[in-house]
């Protein structure tokens, strides 16, 4: 049935408390009046609790992505994308995606 499409909309917890936030938008392509997230740089992790070592998580880099929705070139992120945080090597929760009208595979 696919999942949904993770938009500027949808929360990108770590397993510490912060959030990560994609840069990595699409200005054209929208669902639900907000640009969709797609797959490339790491994504910034602002608020994370973890204490050191190995510290709060800086950046989350997702490692999976649609394979049959691309915007630009490049693939969607869904609900089901896996991203990892460094330093800390944890995973990204399972985001709330914002909306879940528009999914993809």
């Amino acid at each position: 049935m696919g999942e949904p499409v993770l938009s500027t909309a949808a929360v990108l917890p770590c397993a510490h408390g912060g959030q990560a936030r994609v840069a990595s938008v699409s200005p054209r392509v929208r669902v639900g009046g907000t640009p969709v997230l797609l797959a490339g740089a790491p994504a910034p992790v602002a608020g994370c609790a973890n204490p050191p070592p190995p510290g709060p998580c800086v950046t989350a880099q997702f490692s999976t992505a649609a394979v049959r929705v691309r915007v630009q070139g490049r693939p969607v992120l869904l609900r089901s994308s896996l991203a990892v945080c460094a330093p800390t090597g944890t995973a990204l929760l399972p985001p709330v995606p914002g909306q879940v009208r528009v999914r993809g595979v």
